[in-house]
C-alpha cells in the first residue's frame, strides 16, 4: 500500500477523534454556562475560520492555490460549508436533550449511509470484512436505540436520527469537492496529487460558507453573540470546539476522502464514537442501562472490525505517519 493511502487512513481517523471532542466541550464548558447550540456554532465556525484562514496563509503554496480559484468553484465550496449547518444544527440540538454517548452511538450509523450512496456516486471501498463491520455498527445503534428510556426526550431522539443522514450528504458533497467521481478517488483522478482543491484552501473557504450561515442563524434568533455576552466559563468550551471539532476535523476528513475515498475514510473517522462514549462516561459522569452497554460494546466491535479492515502491512507506516 503506498504512503499516501496510508496517511488518508490516518487522517480519516484523526478527523473521527477530532470529531469526538465537540460533545465534551459543548456539554463540559459551553453548555453548562448558559451558552446554547445556536450561539455555539456561531463561536465554533468563527474560530474555525479564523484557524484555517492561517494555516492556509503561511503556505505559499495555498496561498497560489488560493488565488487560481475561479467564481464557480467557491461558490460550490461555500455551499458545500454552509450545508453543514444542517448536520450540526440537528447534532447539537440533540445533545442538549439526551446523553452524548447516546447521540454518539446513533451517528455511528453514517458510514453505512455514505459506503450505500458511494456504490453510485463515489469510490465504493473493497472487502467483505468492512462490510461486516458497518452491518455491526448498524447493529449496535439499533441495540442502543431499543434500549432508550421512556423519559428520554423523543425530540431528542429524532434529531439524533436525522444527524447521519445530514452528515452522510454533507460526506459526499465534499468528496466531490474534493474531485472524487464513481469508481475513483480523487487521488486516482489527480494522478497522486491529491483533492482538486487543496484542503488548507477548501477548509477556509468552506468554513467561511459556514460561518457566515451560523452567524446569520444566530443572528436571526437574536442570540447573545457578543464577547461580553459570553460568560468566561463558556470560552475554554468554544476554543476547543472550534479549533479541535471543526478546524482539524473538516480539514483532515476532507484531505483523508481525497486520498482514499469518502466511504472508506467514514469508516476510519468511526473512531469518533469511541472518543465520544469514553469522554462522556470518564468526564461527563454519564451512564448507560445494560442494553445500551450492549449496544455500546456491538458499536465498538465494528469499530474494530472497521480498524481491522486496513491490510496488516499498512500499519506499521500507518503508525509511522502519525
Amino acid at each position: 500500500m503506498d504512503r499516501r493511502r496510508v496517511i488518508g487512513i490516518g487522517l480519516g481517523a484523526l478527523a473521527g477523534a477530532a470529531y469526538g471532542t465537540g460533545p465534551y466541550f459543548f456539554k463540559e464548558f459551553v453548555y453548562p454556562a448558559g451558552v446554547g447550540w445556536i450561539a455555539m456554532l456561531a463561536w465554533r465556525f468563527a474560530f474555525a475560520a479564523v484557524v484555517s484562514w492561517l494555516w492556509l496563509l503561511v503556505q505559499p503554496a495555498a496561498r497560489a492555490a488560493l488565488r487560481q480559484l475561479d467564481r464557480r468553484t467557491i461558490a460550490r465550496l461555500l455551499f458545500t460549508g454552509a450545508f453543514f449547518i444542517v448536520n450540526a444544527s440537528v447534532y447539537y440540538a440533540a445533545i442538549e436533550r439526551i446523553d452524548t454517548s447516546l447521540v454518539a452511538l446513533i451517528m455511528s450509523v453514517y458510514p453505512a449511509l455514505v459506503a450505500v450512496v458511494s456504490l453510485r456516486l463515489g469510490y465504493r471501498f473493497e472487502g467483505r470484512l468492512a462490510w461486516v463491520s458497518l452491518a455491526v455498527v448498524i447493529l449496535g445503534t439499533l441495540l442502543t436505540v431499543g434500549g432508550v428510556n421512556a423519559n428520554t426526550s423523543q425530540l431528542g431522539i429524532f434529531l439524533a436520527l436525522l444527524s447521519p443522514i445530514a452528515y452522510a450528504a454533507y460526506i459526499i458533497l465534499t468528496a466531490w469537492m474534493a474531485g472524487e467521481r464513481p469508481g475513483q478517488t480523487a487521488d486516482m483522478r489527480s494522478r497522486g496529487r491529491g483533492a482538486e482543491v487543496p484542503p488548507p484552501v477548501a477548509g477556509a473557504v468552506m468554513m467561511t460558507g459556514t460561518f457566515a450561515v451560523t452567524l446569520t442563524l444566530a443572528l436571526a434568533a437574536r442570540e447573545p453573540l457578543l464577547p461580553n455576552e459570553i460568560p468566561a466559563g463558556a470560552w475554554p468550551g468554544l476554543v476547543g470546539i472550534g479549533v479541535f471539532a471543526a478546524a482539524i476535523a473538516i480539514q483532515a476528513f476532507y484531505a483523508s476522502a481525497a486520498r482514499i475515498g469518502a466511504a472508506k475514510a467514514s469508516l476510519m473517522a468511526t473512531v469518533e464514537p469511541v472518543v465520544v462514549i469514553m469522554l462522556g462516561i470518564t468526564l461527563l459522569g454519564e451512564a448507560l442501562s445494560p442494553i445500551r452497554i450492549a449496544g455500546a460494546a456491538v458499536v465498538l466491535a465494528g469499530v474494530l472490525l472497521a480498524q481491522l479492515a486496513t491490510p496488516a502491512e499498512a500499519r506499521p507506516v500507518l503508525i509511522e505517519e502519525l
